[in-house]
């Protein structure tokens, strides 16, 4: 039998991994602040992005989603493992995303994709130390175009 305290974390874990779906789809990369442990490490290279440190992939997203106007992130099967002030979780991400195309109509392509994270105990809260992208599928991607975030 889980304790309150350890379905408070595992509550706690999966609100972080969906308020950080939140920003990404709304843009707001300011409020990601709150969500990742200063030195973090993202990648995002299955999906095509880059990786690196928090403030570089920070600043990298606002020009990588700019190409696409529309995108979600659905996340799901949250595997959450829990170790005193540290925790891991692999969640499910199935994002949809509308690129313009040169011709001035747009494509819908669907990615599908894990997340493989680490989290850490903070002062403030749980934070995201470790962010990892693996890839599943992608279907009707033009050529040339990456991944999701």
């Amino acid at each position: 039998m889980l304790s309150l305290q350890e379905i408070s974390d595992r509550l706690e874990i999966q609100q972080l991994m969906v308020d950080y779906s939140d920003a990404i789809d709304r843009m707001d990369f300011d409020a990601l602040d709150r969500l990742f442990t200063p030195d973090a490490y993202i990648d995002y290279r299955a999906m095509g992005g880059i990786d690196g440190g928090y403030p570089e992939v920070k600043a990298w997203l606002a020009g990588a989603l700019a190409r696409f106007p529309h995108h979600q992130h659905m996340l799901g099967n949250f595997d959450v493992k829990l170790a005193g002030d540290a925790a891991t979780c692999r969640a499910i991400c199935f994002n949809p995303m509308a690129m313009a195309l040169p011709d001035g109509s747009s494509q819908v392509m669907f990615f599908g994709l894990w997340y493989v994270d680490q989290f850490v105990r903070t002062t403030a809260g749980w934070r995201i130390c470790q962010l990892v992208e693996e890839r599943c599928y992608d279907f009707n991607v033009p050529q040339g175009v990456g991944g999701g975030n």
